[in-house]
């Protein structure tokens, strides 16, 4: 084939640039550490390198999720831990406050501190975080939770979602907890059912919180789950004989006779102290039907004659509501009657048991929290380890071998240079040299 000199020359140019190619692009490659620079270089690697950084930059977001759930969480867990504060040392003045040689003046400055640290606990509740937002408002995160309408009477304007974040591929966590769940669910009473005195007992009876004997038979259907105990105290005999009845108010008849609630005296005996089971007792009881509704109260003091004491199931009864009723109690004090002593030690009793309800339930979703924070900590290190996992592939995919590029920079420039020699020489040839 003949050859003609243009062809020569644009042989030799294109040898030369093509070299030149190469060498830039190994340069780039040495400068950059990575092997694949365009898609053209290795079509499948960067296919892979594409899907493993997507996944990579996902996992990295889950990972910054996992730190604004622990932020949110560790701010939320300040709030309840204070709260957990308030409450025990509520509890301890409401303690205190059942001294007998307190004088009603001691009882109204106690009233008095307790109405701070009942407004310091609708404070804490409208606490707010980081981002603007209220931190017991539900989903409702920038309306103020809770707000005073009346003495004692706290409204809640949230509601009862918790908002949550995404910290992995199949794992959703609730990074808050309503003012809902934390300050208004909480049952009163023993938290089965609520022992509570007559409005118009005359005596000086006072009821303990009592307890579930049988949690089988409280949580049957059948049972009414609302009764009365009534005293009847025969004054005609030295001394006084009291008896009790118990009544079951959704279908209006005595437990003990199974017929129609009557006039005393009853069937039971009371003894101060004594337990007062709503399970048959035969003596005395004359029912021919047995009947074990689970639970068992006591009374102790001295009743008098009609007054009465319920027993319902529980209900929930907001913090607010509980820490209201001991400061009312402090404010209204103690008379000389020993009516009035059993109301107040009654209304303390009650209380108290609404106090540790609320702490129980403030320590429970400290424990939620706890829970949280650490399945938060689980799912980084899963992240982290999968990070490591991409940065491995990755870099066996792209980073370049050094040694390797180094030994083919010398020989890519060495071609370089013997291209350009020999175009040179080949160029330089021509039939006026030879004359």
């Amino acid at each position: 084939m003949r050859t003609s000199t243009n062809m020569i020359y644009e042989l030799g140019i294109a040898s030369v640039q093509q070299r030149q190619q190469d060498l830039v692009r190994l340069q780039q490659q040495i400068s950059s550490g990575r092997r694949v620079l365009t898609p053209s270089d290795d079509p499948v690697a960067a296919a892979t390198t594409l899907d493993l950084k997507q996944s990579q930059a996902l996992n990295n977001q889950y990972h910054v999720n996992g730190d604004h759930a622990k932020s949110q969480l560790s701010e939320e867990e300040g709030a309840l831990a204070d709260i957990t504060t308030l409450l025990q040392d509520v509890k301890t003045l409401a303690v205190y406050a059942g001294n007998a040689s307190l004088t009603n003046t001691d009882r109204a400055i106690l009233a008095t501190e307790l109405r701070s640290r009942y407004e310091e606990l609708v404070a804490i509740a409208n606490r707010g975080n980081g981002n603007g937002q209220y931190l017991f408002s539900g989903y409702q995160g920038a309306t103020q939770p809770f707000a005073e309408t009346g003495p004692g009477t706290v409204a809640y304007a949230g509601d009862g979602g918790e908002r949550s974040i995404k910290i992995g591929p199949a794992r959703t966590i609730a990074i808050s907890d309503s003012g809902d769940a934390v300050f208004r669910s909480i049952k009163n009473g023993n938290g089965t059912f609520a022992a509570a005195p007559g409005a118009t007992n005359a005596g000086g009876g006072i009821i303990s919180p009592g307890s579930v004997t049988n949690p089988t038979s409280w949580n049957a259907s059948a049972n009414p789950r609302d009764f009365t105990i009534k005293f009847h105290v025969d004054g005609s005999v030295t001394p006084p004989q009291t008896t009790y009845d118990i009544v079951d108010n959704i279908n209006n008849v005595s437990l003990l006779t199974g017929i129609a609630p009557a006039a005393g005296p009853y069937l039971r005996p009371y003894v101060a102290g004594g337990a007062i089971s709503l399970t048959r007792q035969s003596p005395p009881d004359t029912n021919p039907a047995p009947f074990d509704f689970g639970a068992a109260v006591a009374v102790d003091g001295v009743p008098a004659d009609g007054d009465t004491f319920s027993v319902k199931a529980s209900v929930n009864r907001d913090v607010f509501t509980t820490l209201h009723g001991l400061i009312t109690a402090l404010q209204s004090g103690v008379s000389i009657t020993l009516a009035s002593a059993a109301a107040y030690q009654n209304s303390l009793n009650a209380s108290m048991s609404g106090l540790d309800n609320a702490l129980d339930n403030v320590l429970k979703v400290r424990a939620d929290i706890g829970a949280r924070l650490k399945e938060v900590d689980t799912a980084q290190g899963v992240s982290e380890d999968l990070s490591l996992q991409y940065d491995n592939r990755l870099s066996g995919l792209q980073d370049l071998d050094y040694a390797k590029a180094i030994s083919d920079l010398t020989l890519q420039q060495t071609q370089l240079e013997a291209a350009q020699k020999s175009f040179l020489r080949v160029t330089s040839l021509n039939l006026f040299s030879l004359l």
